[in-house]
């Protein structure tokens, strides 16, 4: 499956990047495609292009703010989960776009 993410804490420093690992490293154990957008301290990073957008099959956001550009997601499905959830049990966040 195609995945898209966003991860983004308050601070966005660990918690947004160790979020973005855990969901890339499992995704790929599981057989998935992901690519992971964070949105930290820096800024957007790794922002996700209108094409991987328009590819993925359902987005994730592992986040605890609001995720900036938003609208871009409009027309997908969305599963949403705390940062924490996908830090600390991410196959059960990649459980939830099959479900």
């Amino acid at each position: 499956m195609k995945i898209v993410a966003v991860t983004a804490c308050p601070t966005g420093i660990a918690h947004t990047y160790m979020a973005a690992e855990q969901l890339e490293k499992t995704a790929k154990v599981l057989g998935h495609q992901i690519r992971v957008e964070t949105q930290g301290a820096m800024g957007i990073e790794n922002e996700l292009s209108a094409a991987d957008i328009r590819e993925a099959e359902v987005v994730i956001f592992a986040v605890d703010i609001d995720v900036e550009k938003r609208e871009r997601f409009s027309a997908k499905r969305i599963v949403q989960v705390a940062v924490q959830e996908a830090i600390r049990n991410p196959k059960a966040v990649l459980g939830k776009i099959t479900a």
